[in-house]
C-alpha cells in the first residue's frame, strides 16, 4: 500500500492526482495543513472585523467588484455566488473527472491562502473519501476567473444543493446527506469564491490527457512496429547513426525504441536486399512525427504539474496585511499547452491512417490488396480504412486552437478569458479518436504480419501479435466487425499491449525503451 498523500504538503503529480481519484491511494489533511487552513481563515476573519475593503470578502463580485456588502451579509453572499454561478449546460463529465477536481481542488486550498473553514475542508474530504461526486456539466467555462460554472456544480452540494454520484448512480444531495446523517455546511467569509475561483476543470481534464495520451502515443510506437513488419519496412530510418546527428530526444526515443523492436527480426532480415530504396514517410518518418508529439507530450506534463501544486483562487490572502487581487485563475498557462497537445496527438492518428492505407495497397510482397487473399465477392478490410479517414477528418476539425479565441464576459471586467476548458475537453475526445484509429491499425497490422509466416519477429513483437491472437481472429472471409473493433479498441485503451512489452523485456533481458527514457515513460 502506497504511502498517504498528504494534501496541501507533499508534491501532486498526475499519476498520484489519479490514483487519489481512483481510490489506490489516500489523501490525507494533516495537523500542518490545518495549522495553515485555519491560520488564513483567522486573517479573513481580521479583514471582516476591520472593515477593509477587499474583492469577494465584503465586495459584490466580477463587475460589481465596488459594491460593499454588510458584515451581517457575509454567509448570504457566499452562498449566493454557488447558486448564481451553477449555470453549466450539456452531459455531465464522468464522475472520475469529478473526483478528480475535487482531489485537484482540496490540494491547493489545504495550502492555506484561500481563507477556507477548516470544517469545509473535511467536509471536501469526506465526498471524496466516501466516493460521493457531485455531477459537473461539461460546458459552461471559458477559462477566465478559473472554471467558474462547473466549480459551482462541483461545490453546490456543500451547501446541501445539486446532485452526486452515488454507485454510479445520479441522487439528490439532500438525500444523501440525510442518509448519512449530515447537514449542509455553512460558508464563511470569502469562501463561495475561494471555492469556485480556480482552474480545476481545465487542469483536471489535462491530467486525464496526460495519461491517456502517454497510453496513446506508447501504443502507437508499439502498432507502428508491428505494421512495419507487416509492410517489410526498413530499419535503417532508425538507426542511432542518423538521430544523433538530429538530436531531438523525442526522436531519439522513439526511433531507439523502434529499433530495440524490430533488431535482429527475421521479417527484417529477409527483405534487407531488397529493390525498394526508400519507404513512404507514414512509416520512414515514424521518430520524427512519433517523437514531436512525445515532446508535446513532456511539454503538457511539465506545465499541468506546476498549476495542480499551485493556488489559482482570487484573492489571494498571504497574510492580514497582504491580500492580493490578481489572475492567478486564468487559464492562459494550461490552455496553450492543451491545444498543443490536441495537434499533436491528431497528428499521430493522420499518421496512423496512412499506415493503414499502405496495408491496403497490396504493394508488399506476400500481402494481398485489401489484406484478404480472396477479394472481389469479399470486401476484405477496405471500408476499415472508410472509418480512420473519418476519425481523422474529425480530429482536423476539432484542431482549432479554443486559446485563440476570446470572448469578454462579466461586463468586460472579463475582457480576455482562455476558454481553456474547451482545449481540454476537445484534447481528451481527440485521444479518444485517435485511439480508435490506431485499434484499426492494430488489427490491419495483425493481419499483414500474418503473410509473412514461417518467418519470425522479435519476441516482444511475437508476444504482441499472439496477444492480439487471443481476441481478434485472422480474417479470410467479409464478417461483422463491431466484437473486432470493440476488442481491438479495448487492448488500446486498457495499455495490456504495453504490460505486455514490458513483461516480456524483462522476463528475457532485452531492451525495449530506447534513450531518454527517463523523460517520455515517467508521470
Amino acid at each position: 500500500m502506497m504511502n498517504n498523500f498528504k494534501y496541501g504538503i507533499d508534491v501532486l503529480h498526475s499519476s498520484t492526482a489519479l490514483r487519489l481519484a481512483r481510490g489506490e491511494q489516500k489523501g490525507i489533511l494533516s495537523e500542518d495543513t490545518k495549522e495553515a487552513v485555519q491560520r488564513s481563515a483567522a486573517y479573513v476573519q481580521d479583514i471582516v472585523v476591520s472593515g477593509n475593503t477587499v474583492y469577494g470578502v465584503n465586495t459584490g463580485f466580477g463587475p460589481l467588484c465596488t459594491t460593499i456588502i454588510n458584515a451581517s451579509d457575509t454567509q448570504k453572499l457566499q452562498e449566493n455566488i454557488l447558486k448564481s454561478h451553477a449555470v453549466g449546460v450539456g452531459n455531465p463529465i464522468s464522475p472520475l473527472l469529478s473526483k478528480l477536481m475535487l482531489v485537484l481542488k482540496i490540494h491547493a486550498l489545504a495550502k492555506g491562502f484561500s481563507g477556507v473553514q477548516w470544517s469545509t475542508m473535511e467536509r471536501i474530504r469526506w465526498h471524496i473519501d466516501h466516493n460521493i461526486i457531485p455531477v459537473v456539466p461539461e460546458q459552461g467555462s471559458v477559462g477566465a476567473s478559473g472554471d467558474l460554472a462547473p466549480l459551482a456544480h462541483l461545490f453546490l452540494p456543500l451547501i446541501g444543493l445539486g446532485k452526486v454520484w452515488v454507485n454510479g448512480e445520479i441522487k439528490e444531495t439532500t438525500s444523501v446527506l440525510e442518509q448519512h446523517q449530515l447537514a449542509p455546511i455553512t460558508l464563511g467569509a470569502k469562501e463561495g469564491l475561494a471555492l469556485i475561483n480556480g482552474t480545476q476543470f481545465m487542469a483536471a481534464h489535462g491530467v486525464m490527457a496526460v495519461a491517456e495520451l502517454h497510453n496513446a502515443l506508447t501504443n502507437a510506437d508499439l502498432i507502428a512496429a508491428l505494421m512495419l513488419e507487416g509492410l517489410n519496412a526498413s530499419i535503417k530510418p532508425f538507426f542511432p547513426e542518423l538521430h544523433a546527428l538530429r538530436p531531438h530526444p523525442g526522436n531519439q526515443f522513439v526511433a531507439s525504441t523502434i529499433y530495440n523492436l524490430l533488431n535482429s527480426s527475421k521479417i527484417v532480415e529477409s527483405h534487407k536486399n531488397c529493390s525498394r530504396v526508400q519507404d513512404p514517410y507514414s512509416l520512414r518518418c515514424i521518430p520524427q512525427v512519433h517523437g514531436a508529439s512525445r515532446q508535446a507530450w513532456l511539454h503538457l506534463k511539465d506545465i499541468v504539474e506546476i498549476e495542480i501544486n499551485a493556488v489559482t483562487d482570487n484573492p489571494v490572502i498571504i497574510n492580514n496585511e497582504l491580500t492580493i487581487s490578481g489572475g492567478s485563475f486564468h487559464g492562459q498557462p494550461i490552455a496553450l499547452p492543451m491545444d498543443y497537445a490536441t495537434f499533436a496527438i491528431s497528428e499521430i492518428g493522420n499518421m496512423s491512417d496512412r499506415r493503414i492505407y499502405l496495408s491496403l495497397e497490396g504493394d508488399t510482397p506476400g500481402v494481398p490488396k485489401l489484406l484478404l487473399q480472396s477479394t472481389g465477392l469479399n470486401s476484405g478490410f477496405m471500408i476499415l480504412q472508410y472509418t480512420t479517414a473519418a476519425l481523422a477528418s474529425e480530429n482536423k476539425g476539432l484542431c482549432f486552437p479554443a486559446s485563440a479565441d476570446s470572448i469578454p464576459t462579466s461586463l468586460g471586467q472579463e475582457d480576455h478569458v482562455s476558454m481553456g476548458s474547451i482545449s481540454g475537453r476537445k484534447l481528451c475526445q481527440i485521444i479518444q479518436n485517435v485511439n480508435r484509429i490506431l485499434s484499426i491499425e492494430l488489427i490491419c497490422a495483425a493481419q499483414a504480419f500474418d503473410f509473412h509466416r514461417p518467418l519470425q519477429s522479435t519476441p516482444i513483437i511475437e508476444a504482441i501479435h499472439r496477444e492480439i491472437r487471443q481476441h481478434i481472429p485472422h480474417i479470410e472471409v467479409d464478417q461483422p466487425m463491431e466484437d473486432i473493433l470493440s476488442n481491438a479498441q479495448e487492448m488500446v485503451s486498457s495499455g495490456e499491449l504495453v504490460k505486455l512489452a514490458l513483461q516480456v523485456a524483462e522476463e528475457r533481458s532485452i531492451p525495449y525503451y530506447g534513450n531518454h527514457v527517463e523523460q517520455f515513460n515517467t508521470f
